[in-house]
C-alpha cells in the first residue's frame, strides 16, 4: 500500500435530513432525504453516481486521448428491494452512450471503447469491485 491509500469523507448533518460531505480535498456535496420535493441526491443515487461516474472517468482517460467524444453519457439503474437481508439494490446495470465524430483518432477511440468499459469493470474501478467483492463495512459510536 502506498501512503495515499487511505480515503474518507466527513459527513455533517446541516438540517433535518439534509446533510453535507466533504472531503480531504474540501470538495462538497450535499445529500438528503427524497421528501417534500427535494432535489437533493439521496445516499442511494449518490451510490450510483459513484458506480457510474468511477468507469466513466475510467473510460474517458481510456478514449478522449484518441477523440475527444461528441457523447459521452453513462447511466445507472438498479432495484430497491426490502427482503430477509433488508434493504439493498439488485440488477445494478451500467450502460455507456458513447460517440465519436468522424475525425482523425475516431476508430481507434470507438474500436477501444468495449475493452476500456470492460477493463474498468473487472479491475479498475475501485467502486464497482468493492461493490462487486463484498467489503464488510463497520459502524460505531465514538465516544465524543
Amino acid at each position: 500500500m502506498t501512503d495515499n491509500s487511505s480515503r474518507s469523507v466527513r459527513v455533517e448533518r446541516t438540517r433535518t435530513g439534509h446533510f453535507v460531505a466533504t472531503n480531504a480535498r474540501g470538495g462538497t456535496v450535499e445529500f438528503g432525504t427524497a421528501a417534500d420535493g427535494d432535489t437533493a441526491f439521496t445516499p442511494v443515487e449518490l451510490l450510483l453516481a459513484a458506480l457510474g461516474g468511477c468507469s466513466a472517468v475510467d473510460v474517458d482517460v481510456a478514449t478522449s486521448r484518441h477523440s475527444e467524444p461528441s457523447r459521452f453519457t453513462v447511466t445507472v439503474d438498479g432495484t430497491k428491494i426490502d427482503d430477509e437481508l433488508g434493504q439493498r439494490l439488485t440488477d445494478l446495470a451500467v450502460t455507456f452512450h458513447v460517440a465519436f465524430p468522424d475525425g482523425e483518432g475516431a476508430e481507434r477511440a470507438r474500436s477501444i471503447l468495449p475493452r476500456a468499459v470492460r477493463t474498468s469493470h473487472d479491475r479498475l474501478c475501485t467502486v464497482s469491485r468493492t461493490v462487486e467483492v463484498g467489503t464488510p463495512v463497520t459502524t460505531t459510536v465514538a465516544e465524543d
